[in-house]
């Protein structure tokens, strides 16, 4: 395993003109003494009471986190995100109860401004055009109801990606009713090629654009067509976040090493050149999922990279639960308007015995990604307390 490259120390590209004049006009409102607001503070309900406090709408700085790198004047949000989701397999391996209360055991933990996930299924009727024929071996399709849409929204959820390998399960009809169900259910997907979802939380503007190896997203192998996505998203938004499914799978792929990841022959991408190119592009926050387990964490250019957030949800067994498979996470971030760190927290979460996401008071997630932030981004990784809170590295 050879160690990752140093730290750049070479600026970012500027902010859009956008992003410098609400700057300016938000120093301007300071000195004409008007004021901007007060503080609306969500707090994480859970068991441990040591878990940062997390603030939207106010000046940047979370009770208990390290000092942010942001001005006293601007603005944070907080976001949550997870890796892959999966809430059954229908018609015949769908949870208890048609999904009632899948999400519960984490709902409370996902509490964000803004709540994101990678939604690893169609939700669509069966359109017959799925992958896998009656003499397929080793494929894999998945789809739950369209109903089950409701499930993602009463979870707290509000962006779903659709850049992933089981997007296109049941052809592009599958793929439409997926976007469309979401819609009807107040919620929003991204990840369509040339597909730029703005959201607005807080009054700070997000642009996500979802990325993957696949012909019905963005690609992520050509990094210079990826750059120019996020290059337009930058100048349409404040802060830029990047869903990226990229990497080989499996339960042994947890380490992060530079180069071209293959799965079965297929280019799953090189997860670091293109991580940093995003965020060199303009991008504030960079969310892995694919390889179906954790890998470490790192800071560029003051700019969190999660390079994968394993498995959240497998209903109806659709997802292996055994050993690393079976850990998720639930990444919390708070960026400042400008997009520089304000804070950040890793909840662990495993998949139970029929795939729901729950709560793990064993943070064995949590050990599993320190140990391996530390071997694959010796200068670069970000750092974990106990209680998982995430600061990034003295040299960063």
């Amino acid at each position: 395993m050879r160690d990752q490259n140093p730290p750049h120390v070479d600026e970012r590209p500027r902010r859009p003109a956008r992003r410098g004049w609400l700057a300016a006009f938000a120093v301007l409102v300071v000195l004409l003494g008007v004021g901007l607001g007060g503080v609306a503070v969500i707090r994480y309900v859970g068991d441990d009471e040591a878990r940062p406090q997390w603030h939207s709408g106010g000046s940047a700085g979370p009770t208990g986190s390290a000092t942010p790198s942001a001005g006293p004047t601007s603005k944070v949000i907080s976001l949550s995100a997870t890796g892959d989701i999966i809430m059954g397999n229908a018609p015949d391996r769908l949870p208890a109860n048609g999904g009632k209360g899948f999400f519960d055991s984490v709902k409370a933990a996902l509490a964000a401004d803004l709540v994101m996930g990678n939604l690893e299924e169609p939700l669509t009727d069966d359109t017959g055009a799925g992958k896998c024929g009656p003499n397929s071996t080793q494929c894999y399709q998945f789809r739950a109801p369209p109903s089950y849409a409701a499930h993602l929204r009463d979870a707290g959820f509000q962006v779903l990606n659709q850049a992933n390998n089981h997007g296109h399960d049941f052809g592009a009809a599958g793929y439409r009713n997926t976007r469309q169900a979401l819609e009807e259910h107040g919620l929003k997907s991204t990840g369509a090629p040339d597909q730029i979802t703005l959201v607005e939380v807080q009054g700070v503007k997000v642009a996500i654009a979802g990325f993957s190896p696949y012909a019905w997203s963005n690609s992520l192998i050509d990094i210079a067509s990826a750059k120019k996505v996020v290059e337009k998203a930058a100048t349409m938004a404040d802060l830029v976040v990047v869903q990226a499914h990229m990497g080989a799978e499996g339960s042994a792929m947890t380490r992060v090493k530079p180069g071209t990841e293959l799965f079965l022959g297929e280019n799953r991408g090189d997860p670091v050149k293109f991580s940093r190119a995003m965020i060199d592009a303009g991008a504030d926050l960079i969310i892995g999922h694919g390889p179906h387990v954790m890998r470490g964490m790192e800071f560029y250019k003051g700019r969190l990279i999660a390079y994968s957030l394993g498995n959240f949800a497998g209903g109806g067994g659709s997802l292996s639960n055994r050993g690393r498979l079976g850990l998720g996470a639930i990444l919390k971030v708070q960026l400042a308007a400008d997009g520089s760190w304000a804070g950040g927290e890793f909840i662990s979460t495993y998949m139970n015995g029929t795939g729901k996401p729950t709560m793990d008071d064993d943070h064995r997630g949590l050990e599993l990604v320190q140990g391996l932030t530390k071997s694959d981004f010796p200068t670069t990784g970000a750092e974990f307390d106990a209680t998982g809170k995430i600061t990034p590295p003295a040299a960063n």
